[in-house]
């Protein structure tokens, strides 16, 4: 006689976490799990599409993919930045059939040239008769906001209103940089072989980093993402004293000299926004994450005369950002399937500067183009591992994975908060 063992529900799932656990292996793996994390934290909540560069000029167009949800981004004629579903209002043909970049006059749909101004609306149809009404048929419009360089989007109807903290907080963090005068040095896409929620995990901790990553760690210091103090050799200990007493010295340049530094989180369960922010030493000479710790590009930010202002840091429940004196880094993901996430990363540098004059390429995505390669590897494997029958989830670290844990309640949260 067989025995059948009943599935858990995804409500089941997230209960039987342990606390300083990770998640279920179920969580990461399941079709309908995926389906419910699509819309809740995709569909429901701001996320991060691209960035002003992606559409520089009036007519450019950048389309999106969000799981069965298609936007579009495009530079009106007055410079603004609009987003609006790729849908055409007569039978719902794709206006921009795949996604990506274009320049256009007009956005008109492929199907029955139904054509839309930049604006959204409806200017131009044929065979509708003289009681049609065009004004009832523009392009449906979808939220849109703008912080730095960095465009986000809400799908919802009514967007979650504590998005604002975002936009005050890194506003004037921004600000110095002009993050809006800047272009597209190098973009990168990678599809890797895991559920969105273990890159995100593997991106917000560093206990990983000095096994894995001696591109990163030659400018990135580990000790911001903790320290563990119990078992640890004289000589460790020292390092991280020196490292604590590197950063408050260097914190308190800057401050004298008006840089904001003050480390803000918004990570508890009761906010739709989250994210984390800070400025961080960089190793060596403190200019920028390259292999030399040197800025990559001389043609600084905006009106920027130093080049030792370490990183600026923002972290979002589906993205990353890393902004130095003289380029930033901008990541994000878009989940494809349960074991499939697309990770898309950003190199911006000054609007005026020139490859091969102001910088070298090369030198300017080696850090970031070697770790993300690495990160992907990292995180098929640990898929992998979450779906064999013998896994079990272990405790995360107190002291270099507590951002797990953080993100794991949140995660709970939101699901609950929509009825999961």
């Amino acid at each position: 006689m067989s025995t059948v063992i009943p599935i858990k529900t995804h409500r089941q799932l997230l209960d039987s976490r342990e606390a300083g656990h990770g998640m279920p292996g179920e969580l990461f793996g399941r079709p309908d799990v995926f389906e419910t994390d699509v819309e809740v934290f995709f569909h429901k909540l701001w996320i991060l599409v691209g960035v002003t560069a992606d559409v520089p000029e009036p007519g450019d167009v950048h389309t999106v993919d969000i799981g069965k949800a298609s936007i579009i981004i495009v530079r009106d004629d007055d410079e603004n930045i609009r987003a609006y579903r790729n849908v055409c209002r007569h039978r719902g043909s794709r206006i921009m059939k795949q996604p990506g970049k274009a320049t256009v006059g007009m956005l008109v749909c492929p199907y029955h040239q139904w054509t839309y101004d930049l604006d959204g609306s409806l200017r131009h149809t044929s065979h509708m008769g003289k009681d049609f009404d065009p004004t009832c048929h523009s392009l449906i419009p979808v939220h849109l906001k703008t912080v730095g360089a960095h465009v986000f989007v809400c799908l919802a109807d009514q967007p979650p209103e504590d998005f604002s903290k975002l936009e005050t907080v890194m506003t004037p963090r921004f600000a110095p940089y002009d993050l809006t005068r800047t272009k597209i040095a190098h973009e990168m896409e990678i599809i890797e072989n895991g559920n969105w929620k273990l890159v995100m995990e593997n991106n917000r901790e560093c206990y990983h980093c000095a096994a894995t990553h001696p591109e990163l760690t030659n400018s990135f210091l580990a000790e911001d993402f903790g320290f563990c103090p119990d078992g640890q050799g004289e000589d460790a200990l020292q390092a991280y004293d020196e490292y604590v007493q590197r950063n408050a010295a260097s914190q308190a340049a800057w401050e004298q000299d008006g840089w904001i530094c003050e480390r803000f989180e918004s990570l508890d369960e009761s906010v739709h926004t989250n994210f984390r922010t800070q400025r961080l030493v960089i190793a060596g000479a403190n200019e920028s994450q390259t292999m030399d710790t040197k800025v990559a590009c001389t043609k600084l930010f905006g009106d920027l005369q130093r080049r030792d202002l370490g990183d600026v840091h923002m972290w979002g429940h589906h993205s990353w950002t890393h902004v130095m004196s003289d380029h930033a880094v901008i990541a994000y993901i878009l989940p494809l399937a349960p074991d499939k996430t697309l990770v898309r990363t950003i190199w911006l540098v000054h609007e005026d500067a020139v490859e091969g004059v102001d910088y070298d390429l090369g030198k300017l995505t080696e850090v970031w183009t070697a770790t993300t390669t690495q990160d992907a590897e990292l995180v098929a494997n640990t898929h992998s591992g979450t779906q064999d029958p013998a896994y079990r989830p272990g405790p995360f670290s107190e002291f270099t994975e507590a951002p797990l844990d953080e993100f794991s309640r949140w995660y709970n949260a939101r699901l609950k908060e929509h009825g999961v």
